[in-house]
């Protein structure tokens, strides 16, 4: 295998606070409403928000089954969360307009 980094999700970071934000949660009442109480403390929670650091694959699912959208939903810079959330029937995203592209967020310092 390789050592060249793989590309990140640019708005994965913005995506969760999204979510935890519009279901009106904190960072650590968030936690055991994603089955991960034990595993995660608020400071992950704020880093994965900050974009400090990117969460494992089991925690991006928990995020996508609390709000009810696709995994792809979260890490796919070309797809959006739905306006309403949790979503129901599970979303699949709102496609991205072509043009222009989203600015990419900088990370915090």
């Amino acid at each position: 295998m390789g050592s060249a980094s793989r590309r990140k999700p640019a708005f994965l970071a913005e995506k969760l606070k999204t979510i935890r934000e519009t279901l009106r949660l904190s960072q650590d009442t968030i936690i055991p409403l994603l089955g991960l109480e034990g595993e995660l403390a608020r400071t992950e929670i704020s880093s994965y928000e900050r974009g400090r650091r990117e969460p494992a694959l089991h925690v991006i699912l928990a995020y996508g089954d609390l709000a009810g959208v696709y995994v792809d939903v979260l890490i796919n810079d070309n797809l959006d969360l739905p306006e309403k959330l949790p979503a129901s029937p599970k979303s699949p995203g709102i496609p991205c307009p072509a043009a222009p592209k989203r600015p990419t967020p900088k990370p915090d310092s």
